[in-house]
């Protein structure tokens, strides 16, 4: 009896938490709009690797389409860098890539 009574709570607060995870939003970082995005490697053939982007997944371990992009561009700027070569997924939607810094 005891289980039933709280099952109602906790069901409300899984659904809660999957609607508000899904409302969560990125905030571009300083810089990040002009963050060349390619899938190019001659684009960055003169550049310096200045490390590995991977956005994060989801709880349900999917990359949260509406924001992939500007967080692949923040976790470029955050690299120091100012080029992202693509790697995996779209120039719309990267999932992984490198950071590059070029001149």
């Amino acid at each position: 009896m005891g289980r039933t009574s709280h099952q109602p709570h906790i069901c409300f607060l899984i659904l809660s938490t999957l609607l508000l995870s899904s409302c969560l939003t990125v905030t571009p970082a300083p810089g990040s709009d002009k963050v060349h995005v390619t899938r190019n490697p001659a684009d960055v053939a003169a550049c310096k690797a200045v490390g590995n982007i991977v956005v994060p997944k989801t709880s349900n371990g999917t990359v949260d389409m509406a924001t992939a992009a500007t967080d692949f561009r923040n976790r470029t700027i955050g690299l120091g860098g100012n080029t992202a070569l693509v790697t995996s997924g779209f120039i719309s939607v990267p999932v992984e890539g490198i950071a590059y810094h070029c001149d």
